[in-house]
């Protein structure tokens, strides 16, 4: 089988089920930007992999979000309703409650957040920060499909708690390392 199918030349995708739409249609900005968003975890799982010694944990953990991440790929791609929707796992109230045992579990070995912080620290945390706000353009991107047509709602409340792990992981990233935070100071104007 060909990589290539010369089915998306003229500007349009197909949806899970059949559905031909827009590339630009905003459910394929939304699925499209969760696509780079774990792209950005295969990042940071790459200088996570890189680092001596290479947190197993961490891995693990983001090796599960990009799971997390394909069901919800597909659900966005799946139009409610859709006979092929019974082929598919909706994000609920359970994979929502899951990313915030998590938060959970990162924030209790972090510090106290005292100030803003720039994102940055080792590669590993930079590329999670990184994630964080790829995240919450994915979750915007969902707010802009909700407004326009049905979709499953807990999709944006996922992405929402994606982000704030994400957070929470650099953190306790940059601390395992022994790398300071860099807090947000105000500055004089020049």
């Amino acid at each position: 089988m060909k990589l290539y199918t010369k089915t998306g030349d003229g500007g349009t995708t197909g949806l899970y089920g059949a559905d031909r739409v827009s590339k630009t249609d905003p459910r394929v900005e939304a699925y499209g930007t969760v696509d780079e968003l774990s792209s950005l975890l295969g990042l940071a799982r790459a200088h996570n992999a890189a680092a001596t010694p290479p947190d197993t944990a961490l891995d693990a953990d983001l090796a599960y979000l990009q799971n997390g991440l394909y069901e919800l790929g597909a659900d966005l791609a799946t139009r409610t309703g859709s006979s092929y929707e019974k082929k598919i796992n909706r994000m609920d109230a359970e994979d929502v409650a899951q990313l915030e045992a998590m938060i959970d579990r990162y924030q209790a070995e972090a510090q106290p957040l005292r100030s803003f912080l720039h994102p940055g620290g080792t590669l590993s945390a930079s590329a999670l920060q990184l994630a964080r706000a790829v995240a919450r353009r994915a979750e915007r991107e969902v707010i802009r499909l909700l407004e326009v047509e049905e979709a499953n709602p807990q999709a944006q409340v996922y992405l929402n708690r994606i982000s704030d792990l994400l957070f929470i992981m650099a953190r306790v990233v940059n601390e395992r390392s022994g790398v300071p935070e860099a807090a947000w100071l105000v500055h004089e104007r020049r």
